[in-house]
């Protein structure tokens, strides 16, 4: 199994974990930390990031053409954009649809979906994968692994913070990853003259270079 198959298995084990945790739960109709999203809304895009690994990894291998995972940001319509981008709006609303049936069944589903990924992603070959709402390209496996790595960990922090939970601990390595590829899509973002003074000067540091 590749380190980063590890790494995502261990971030969506503490995902489906937080998920399910009384305090969600609890506070399931109330806001959350992001704007226009309850706590039920962000569990269940949390949750969704299972959901998508376990499709692909259900799904034929691709016959589209494979992309680089910085290309793919390039590609999708919704990187950068505000909260106003349609594909933002669907979110949220799409979210809130899905929270409407309650924690139960979204308890239910993520351990599914965990369920699924643990028996088969580590042993799944390379291969590239598609979700139909892209363009006639896909990307390799690991890389879609990726991608969705970095969603598990920015959304366990936000619904941990949202029902003032401490933030899941992940191992090292995922967190470096998703470092990583946060910086290097901020780089593509705002250029590296503006990411390199966030990182090592504060008097010349812009006051964002928020990746995503």
């Amino acid at each position: 199994m590749t380190q980063i198959r590890a790494a995502y298995l261990a971030a969506a084990r503490a995902a489906a974990e937080l998920v399910a945790h009384p305090a969600v739960s609890a506070a399931w109709q109330q806001p959350s930390a992001l704007a226009r999203m309850s706590v039920g809304a962000v569990a269940c895009h949390l949750a969704g990031q299972l959901a998508f690994v376990a499709r692909v990894l259900d799904d034929p291998p691709s016959t589209q053409p494979e992309i680089p995972l910085l290309e793919y940001y390039a590609r999708v319509g919704w990187f950068g954009q505000g909260l106003d981008h349609p594909f933002h709006l669907r979110v949220q609303r799409g979210e809130e649809k899905a929270a409407a049936d309650g924690p139960a069944r979204m308890i239910e589903q993520a351990r599914q979906w965990l369920a699924e990924i643990e028996a088969e992603l580590p042993g799944t070959p390379a291969r590239p994968v598609h979700l139909p709402r892209w363009g006639d390209w896909s990307v390799s496996l690991d890389d879609f692994v990726t991608n969705r790595l970095m969603e598990l960990i920015v959304h366990c922090d936000d619904l941990a913070v949202s029902v003032g939970l401490p933030t899941p601990a992940f191992p090292p390595e995922a967190t470096d990853m998703v470092a990583v590829l946060l910086t290097r899509l901020a780089v593509q973002r705002y250029g590296p003259l503006p990411v390199l003074r966030a990182l090592s000067r504060s008097e010349r540091a812009p006051r964002n270079i928020a990746a995503i």
